[in-house]
């Protein structure tokens, strides 16, 4: 294998390295799919640098694997001068060493020991760093739940002289392992069979330093005949306990000669303990109650909220999107997924009373539109007569710098939409379309509006600075505070009108069918343009995340397969059936014709008869024929004032103005919908010859009038393009989007991967170490009814339900058959179920839960309360946050107990912990527990 060596020539001299032989040894599973890369080529490298997916700086040629045991072991060899040290990281490439995948986590370091000479070799033995490696790393782990860890004494492990290896026949051995889960005055030991290692008792075993970044690492020198070693790392506490790897011992063997001096190096990756489990609540930021709000739950009553899980046992608290939504001015703004902006933080969150100690004491719950126009109106005057003093502050100089990137956009659009009275900024005249010139005019200290615009700032100054109290609180209590990332923004949204080049503005964004809706979705965002956002390395996602990461140590990836990919419709669909996914590759003109298939009118226009109308419309068919269709022959065709479905619904509001309905408008228009959509292709408006199959387009007439060949043909085209030709095109777009999302923040990203997944996702997912979601009632082992929580994966966060479905109170009185079945089959119970979800069921099920090996069991807070019947009084449908098929749902469900009557709830509160404390999981622990665990180690330290 050739070597790099460096060379440099001067005029009058030459300098060559000492040559120091670096043999890597990097042990990966074989089930990584590592030992194939492109065209057959062999690829890991170890390199100090990746440039637009390209390897540079390459130091070790490419790397050859073999198996042993269940392990593939990747080998390479360099050469080096003495005395070198670099940073290093290990990728798979192809023969034009273009990254095909890359190893997770930290990049490693390497610094060669000091006396290291020409023609000694150094062994390095790596482990592949996956996902799941990189978590500990993670803000929610290494600053809430392992943060006492970083308050651990960095110390420097001694390294052997170089006068004791000459003496004797031994071989220095460096171990290091990563352990980021120590308490405070436990150590880290190497045991193992050497007599340098204890021979397996750790009292004589190898003590390690703690290097920092959770690295522990020691020098042994060890005979060269105790070789092969085995070993195990351990934690050890002042107070005898021992907690020892718990899989079978490593192992090390060498295979020097004794005329080679060797060193080893070791990275035993990460210290094989149980893995650890958390459970947390989720709550969105608007149900939340507290004696002190007004009408809506505000940033500052999270610390009811976190006091409320730490005394319940939980390491987390979830939440719903909490951007502004204020787009219509009106109830439909409640919808959180909906972005006016995805940096401004909602208005409606603001407490009011921070802000002056004069408030209106008269108060109560009001409706969203009243509750956010009283706290603005409150606003106002307290603005009035501070505006003067905030904006001379040294925290709103350091806040306003920090933000004006997206602040000034934002109040500027704020000021517009309230000036022109829509969020719709093609109506805005000259200001329809942005520049920096027109905004910096906007918002002039000198303009008219400015007091406008920097009330705007004010807002925005004051909910960062409570939302910051809110999620430092958490933190110091050991709560990670998990946001919501938002597939899509408003399509009258700031982020639009500034960056109209990152959306695809005559599309909408939704979801095929699913366990949510059978007709699809469709939430009327734009796409985005990936090729454009990909020219500046994705910076508006970047600065997303940068975001968010200021409140928060975790997120959701909203509908996570939309990075995938996403499904695409055109923007005069009101429904969410006819669509494409993007990017797919479509069927072509050329590939259907020599299948047979040629009549693309036929497949791709509304196919409607004559019988068609009269079953539907019965007696009025005449009627709605006329207004609605043109007859050619057999067939009908509808006209061109109403062949999309906006036009067919603005059509009937006009004809139901003037009462010339036979029906109710809304069957009519689910009628006329569903004849139009009656296709079995859909020709690409953007590429003539491109087609894409209807959903589920074996349900159609359409599709069941054709010929035996053509259906044939179809049902096989079909199953190509939504089940296996997209796998390996979707695969490489998420891995050139979301390794991004991951690498601009620190905080620990979850998936939500539900709905029609492809194969791609999960591997994808694991690969990058990202949590995905298990919702019992929607499996996604096709075979099963309900799931399975004792078999779910680790890498998984699972919850009875969540908030864009039913609660489990309301989920168990939905379906009487489906309720029997779960009673039967899944709690082993014979007989009939209760026909309400009485506590004894709800304790089943969330016991199921905190007992699964997933790392979070989350718990909407009102399937909680179902643990109780006293809080099970309202009806259960009343519980439900979203209903995902109606797309103006009022988002406005409030939990009906303050925060401070849960305080004093201490039965509730003992259940779930005593739930939680059973499990396994861990839990934060309270202020008196923690001075009781201090008086416990000074008692054994004493």
């Amino acid at each position: 294998m050739s070597h790099f060596v460096k060379k440099r020539r001067e005029e009058k001299r030459q300098v060559t390295w000492q040559k120091v032989r670096i043999e890597s040894y990097t042990r990966v599973l074989p089930t990584s799919n590592l030992s194939k890369g492109r065209d057959g080529v062999f690829g890991v490298f170890f390199i100090n640098k990746v440039c637009e997916n390209h390897v540079q700086n390459t130091v070790l040629h490419g790397m050859g694997p073999s198996p042993v045991g269940d392990e593939l072991i990747w080998t390479g060899t360099i050469a080096v001068p003495s005395h070198f040290n670099c940073d290093y990281r290990y990728y798979v490439v192809d023969d034009a060493r273009n990254v095909l995948r890359w190893e997770m986590g930290n990049k490693r370091s390497l610094s060669l020991p000091p006396f290291c000479q020409e023609g000694q070799i150094v062994e390095l033995h790596d482990f592949w760093q996956t996902g799941s490696d990189a978590l500990p790393f993670r803000s929610a782990f290494k600053d809430v739940i392992f943060g006492k860890t970083s308050t651990l004494n960095i110390d420097s492990p001694e390294v052997v002289l170089q006068d004791k290896l000459d003496q004797e026949d031994s071989i220095l051995v460096r171990f290091k392992i990563c352990c980021p889960n120590v308490e405070e005055g436990t150590s880290v030991y190497a045991i193992g069979s050497s007599m340098k290692l204890g021979q397996w008792k750790v009292q004589d075993g190898l003590k390690l330093h703690y290097t920092g970044e959770y690295i522990w690492e020691a020098y042994c020198l060890i005979p060269r005949v105790d070789f092969p070693i085995k070993y195990k790392y351990c934690k050890y506490g002042k107070n005898g306990n021992l907690s020892l790897e718990i899989s079978s011992p490593r192992e090390l063997c060498v295979g020097f000669t004794k005329s080679q001096r060797p060193y080893i190096l070791l990275s035993d990756g990460m210290l094989r303990e149980m893995p650890w489990r958390g459970a947390g609540v989720a709550m969105p930021m608007f149900s939340v109650r507290s004696e002190a709000d007004l009408g809506v739950g505000e940033f500052l009553d999270l610390k009811l909220l976190v006091d409320w899980a730490v005394e319940s046992g939980f390491h987390l608290v979830q939440l719903l999107p909490i951007n502004d939504t204020s787009v219509h001015g009106m109830w439909w703004d409640s919808y959180p997924y909906s972005s006016l902006s995805v940096f401004a933080l909602h208005p409606l969150y603001l407490r009011v009373q921070a802000l002056s100690k004069n408030m209106p004491e008269d108060i109560k719950d009001v409706d969203y539109e009243a509750t956010l126009a009283t706290k603005l109106s409150i606003a106002k005057k307290v603005f009035i007569k501070e505006k003067d003093l905030i904006l001379n502050s040294s925290s709103f100089q350091n806040f306003f710098s920090e933000n004006e990137e997206w602040l000034k956009p934002y109040a500027a659009f704020c000021f517009l939409r309230d000036f022109f009275e829509t969020s719709d900024h093609s109506q805005w005249g000259r200001f329809s379309s942005y520049s920096k010139d027109k905004l910096e005019k906007l918002v002039s200290k000198d303009a008219l509006q400015y007091d406008t615009i920097f009330f705007h700032f004010y807002l925005q100054f004051h909910l960062h600075l409570q939302l910051s109290e809110a999620a430092e609180y958490a933190r110091s209590k050991g709560v990670v505070l998990k946001g919501d990332l938002p597939i899509g923004v408003d399509r009258n949204s700031v982020d639009t009108w500034v960056y109209p080049n990152l959306f695809r503005m005559n599309t909408s964004t939704g979801a095929p069918p699913d366990y949510f809706d059978k007709n699809g979705q469709n939430w009327g965002f734009p796409t985005y343009n990936w090729e454009e956002m990909s020219k500046d390395n994705y910076a508006w996602w970047r600065a997303r995340l940068t975001q968010m990461g200021k409140y928060f140590t975790a997120y959701r990836i909203d509908h996570i397969l939309g990075f995938f990919r996403i499904w695409e419709l055109p923007d005069h669909s009101m429904t969410g059936l006819i669509g494409k996914f993007r990017p797919s590759i479509p069927l072509s003109l050329e590939e259907l014709e020599r299948e047979g298939i040629w009549d693309f009118d036929r497949l791709t226009r509304p196919y409607v008869r004559k019988e068609f109308l009269e079953e539907k419309f019965g007696q009025s068919w005449t009627l709605i024929s006329a207004n609605f269709f043109n007859e050619y022959l057999d067939r009908y065709e509808f006209k061109e004032d109403c062949n999309t479905e906006k036009k067919i619904a603005a059509k009937l509001k006009s004809c139901a103005e003037r009462s010339l309905l036979p029906d109710s408008e809304d069957k009519i228009r689910r009628d006329l919908f569903d004849l139009l959509k009656n296709i079995v292709l859909i020709r690409d408006p953007e590429h003539a010859r491109s087609f894409y199959p209807r959903f589920n387009l074996e349900d159609t007439s359409s599709f069941r009038d054709l010929d035996d060949h053509s259906k044939n043909v179809l049902k096989r085209l079909y199953y190509d393009y939504y089940f296996q030709r997209q796998e390996k095109l979707w695969r490489q777009n998420a891995l050139k989007t979301l390794p991004v999302l991951l690498n601009s923040s620190n905080m620990l990203a979850c998936g939500e991967d539900l709905g029609l997944i492809p194969a791609c996702v999960h591997p994808v997912m694991q690969e990058l170490g990202l949590i995905g979601l298990r919702i019992q009632r929607m499996p996604s082992e096709p075979d099963l009814e309900f799931g399975l929580p004792s078999q779910y994966s680790y890498m998984t966060v699972c919850a009875p339900s969540c908030h864009d479905c039913s609660t489990l109170r309301a989920w168990w009185e939905e379906d009487e058959e489906r309720r029997r079945r779960f009673f039967n089959s899944v709690m082993g119970c014979d007989g009939l179920p209760p026909d309400q979800c009485v506590p004894d069921v709800t304790y089943f099920v969330l016991r199921q839960h905190v007992e699964a090996p997933s790392m979070w069991a989350i718990f909407p807070l009102q399937d909680l309360l179902a643990l109780k019947e006293k809080y099970t009084t309202r009806p259960a449908t009343e519980e439900t946050i979203n209903d995902p098929t109606n797309p103006k749902h009022y988002w406005r469900y409030r939990v009906h107990v303050t925060m401070e009557s849960l305080m004093e709830d201490k039965e509730l509160k003992a259940t779930i912990k005593d739930l939680i404390e059973g499990s396994g999981r861990s839990y934060p622990p309270l202020a008196e527990d923690v001075k009781q665990l201090s008086r416990e180690t000074a008692a054994v330290a004493l």
